[in-house]
């Protein structure tokens, strides 16, 4: 348990001082800030499709560190020795997916209440926006580390992992765009079944991958 709350630990390290974490931030931010110079100065209009805009950005800026997950402990045999003292494809998906959990969730959260002011949501859909980000984190998680599994050491891998990414995450689109509608209730629950759902498969699949690409 150490051992993994140490692993842990040493990737949300990375992620804050590699660049892996503020460059989606900034670009989440940008997104907001950029939006209103779009549709202009409406703010019923930006009110009424500003959240769903923000759930776009959050799924996007996922795709910005893909790159920097797998590909640079493969590179420096970090991966090859955890295997070798007995670790497991699947925890070592499983940290790696704690740690961007963890590295990626409250900046994110953080900076949501920062883009909501920026395009004018009401508080109460800040609130349920929050919530929904908080419960489809997990399996955007999940979903990056996966990806960042197939993905490395291929040509063009951020590219390719934008391809493999969005048709995965639009169930996690949809129903979190659902939450911001005036009865959350119904999408909020799906939004919850599909993310544990994702982050519950998520292990074994990035964990293959991994194995797949030792081979």
């Amino acid at each position: 348990m150490k051992s993994f709350v140490l692993l842990v630990m040493r990737e949300i390290r990375l992620a804050w001082t590699g660049g892996g974490l503020w460059l989606p931030v900034i670009f989440y931010l940008a997104v907001a800030t950029l939006y209103p110079f779009v549709t202009g100065p409406d703010k019923m209009l930006l009110a009424r499709t500003g959240g769903g805009i923000l759930w776009i950005a959050a799924l996007l800026s996922t795709l910005l560190p893909i790159e920097r997950l797998i590909l640079p402990d493969r590179q420096a045999g970090i991966l090859d020795q955890l295997a070798i003292r007995g670790w497991t494809d699947e925890l070592v998906a499983t940290v790696k997916i704690t740690g961007q959990l963890v590295a990626f969730a409250v900046p994110l959260l953080l900076a949501s209440i920062i883009a909501s002011a920026l395009i004018g949501l009401p508080e109460a859909k800040l609130l349920t926006l929050l919530l929904g980000l908080a419960v489809a984190l997990p399996a955007l998680a999940g979903l990056s580390v996966t990806i960042s599994a197939l993905t490395a050491g291929l040509n063009g891998a951020s590219a390719l992992g934008g391809l493999l990414l969005i048709p995965l995450a639009i169930p996690i689109l949809i129903f979190g765009a659902g939450t911001l509608s005036d009865n959350p209730g119904n999408a909020m629950q799906l939004l919850a079944a599909t993310s544990l759902a994702i982050a519950a498969l998520s292990p074994f699949a990035a964990g293959a991958a991994l194995r797949a690409g030792r081979v």
